[in-house]
């Protein structure tokens, strides 16, 4: 089973997001994928994701975040034990997301989405200050991220399986050539 979180503003209608269910689909998988729509509190987000996976054997489960999504993967391995791919994760979003407190639209939308103040303390109480079992951690990370920078990542996730791409973008654009690596590491492969 994997657990897709989107990001900052995102929805499951992301690039990433669609592309780890077409191949889901394609793999006739696409009942082992979970890509809900969070809500903009970073604790009512957890607790939503720590409720869809309640019943999953440990070993069965992987998270795919991307942004602040790899924060969130981040925060829900270390507490459940599960694999997770970090994809141009945020690794101090508490301090990065400080800027957009107020009302804005998501990105896939017109829907209005609101990021309160009190979301920058709940984002405080989330944060992995080093990982514990680097093994369960795969990082895709870009170094033309225009958003985050790549070497924060590569730090925080020190020892482990790391695949830094020259260039790119935030939103990894190339995702789809990627897509087989991530879900190889998920423990998802082809059928024969």
């Amino acid at each position: 089973m994997i657990l897709y979180l989107h990001g900052f503003r995102s929805s499951p209608q992301s690039m990433k997001a669609r592309v780890v269910g077409e191949r889901m689909a394609a793999l006739g998988l696409a009942d082992q994928l979970i890509s809900p729509q969070l809500p903009a509190s970073p604790k009512l987000a957890m607790e939503l994701a720590l409720s869809l996976v309640d019943c999953i054997p440990i070993a069965e489960l992987s998270i795919i975040g991307s942004s602040l999504g790899g924060f969130y993967a981040t925060w829900l391995a270390e507490r459940i034990g599960c694999r997770a791919v970090l994809v141009n994760p945020a690794v101090v979003p508490q301090l990065d997301l400080d800027k957009h407190v107020g009302v804005t639209t998501q990105f896939h939308s017109d829907e209005p989405f609101e990021f309160k103040r009190e979301y920058i303390a709940e984002l405080h109480t989330l944060e992995v200050p080093q990982i514990s079992k680097p093994e369960r951690y795969f990082l895709l990370a870009a170094t033309g991220d225009e958003v985050l920078d790549y070497r924060d990542m590569v730090a925080h996730y020190a020892g482990a399986r790391q695949h830094v791409i020259e260039g790119s973008d935030h939103a990894v654009s190339e995702f789809p050539q990627y897509v087989d690596e991530v879900l190889a590491f998920c423990g998802v492969g082809a059928r024969s």
